[in-house]
C-alpha cells in the first residue's frame, strides 16, 4: 500500500498530492493544517486516513490513529476498542515489538536511505532493513528516501508498503513520480513486482 504523509515544509499543498494518490491510497496525517478538509478528499477519493499522535483529532475525523515508535498515547488508552486502523512508526527492533503488541496494523520502518525527513541518520540500508522487517510480527512498510532505483533494493516479500513525502509531491516532474515506487502494492496489502 501506497503511504503519503503531509508535512508542511515539505509538502506544501497536500491537497494536490492526496488528488493524485490511487484510491486504496493511505494518508498519514502530521501537519494539521485543514484537516476537516483534508479528512473529506481521503473519503470521497477511497483513502485511509491516520492521524500522528493526536487522539482526540482521530476520533473527530473518524480516521486511524498513527503511533509514535509503537507507543500509544495516554489519552489512547482505550484506542483499541474503537476498531479503527492502526500504524506506527518504527527504528529499530524494540519500537517494532511496541507497534505489534499495541496492535498496529503496518509499521512503517525508517529510514531505509538517507532523507530528508531523517537529517544527519544514516540509512538502515536494504539488507538490515529487510531482516528487521522479516522478524518483525507485523507487515513492514518502507519509509525514509524511498523512490526510484532505491524502491527496487527492497525485497518485495517484506515489504508491505511504502511511505513518502517528497516523493509523492504533486510538484514532482512526471518522470520522476513515474519512477518513485516500482514495488507495485496489491489491494490486499501485498507486494506485487512490475
Amino acid at each position: 500500500m501506497l503511504w503519503l504523509f503531509t508535512d508542511a515544509q515539505r509538502l506544501p499543498d497536500p491537497f494536490a498530492s492526496v488528488s493524485r494518490l490511487p484510491r486504496g491510497a493511505g494518508v498519514v496525517l502530521r501537519d494539521r493544517r485543514d484537516a476537516d478538509r483534508l479528512a473529506r478528499l481521503c473519503r470521497a477519493r477511497g483513502l485511509a486516513l491516520v492521524v500522528a499522535g493526536d487522539v482526540r483529532l482521530a476520533a473527530r475525523l473518524g480516521a486511524g490513529l498513527h503511533l509514535r515508535d509503537g507507543r500509544i498515547p495516554r489519552t489512547g488508552r482505550a484506542w483499541r476498542k474503537r476498531g479503527a486502523l492502526l500504524t506506527s512508526s518504527a527504528h529499530d527492533v524494540a519500537s517494532l515489538r511496541r507497534a505489534a503488541r499495541a496492535g498496529a496494523a503496518l509499521a512503517f520502518l525508517s529510514p531505509v536511505f538517507l532523507s530528508a525527513s531523517h537529517p544527519g541518520l544514516p540509512g538502515l540500508g536494504p539488507a538490515r532493513w529487510a531482516l528487521l522487517a522479516r522478524r518483525a510480527a507485523l507487515p513492514v512498510a518502507a519509509l525514509g528516501g524511498v523512490e526510484g532505483r532505491s524502491a527496487r533494493r527492497l525485497p518485495p516479500r517484506y515489504c508491505a508498503g511504502a511511505g513518502a513525502i517528497g516523493a509523492l509531491a504533486a510538484e514532482a516532474s512526471v518522470a520522476r513520480k513515474q519512477q518513485c515506487f516500482p514495488i507495485a502494492m496489491r489491494s490486499d496489502g501485498g507486494p506485487l513486482r512490475r
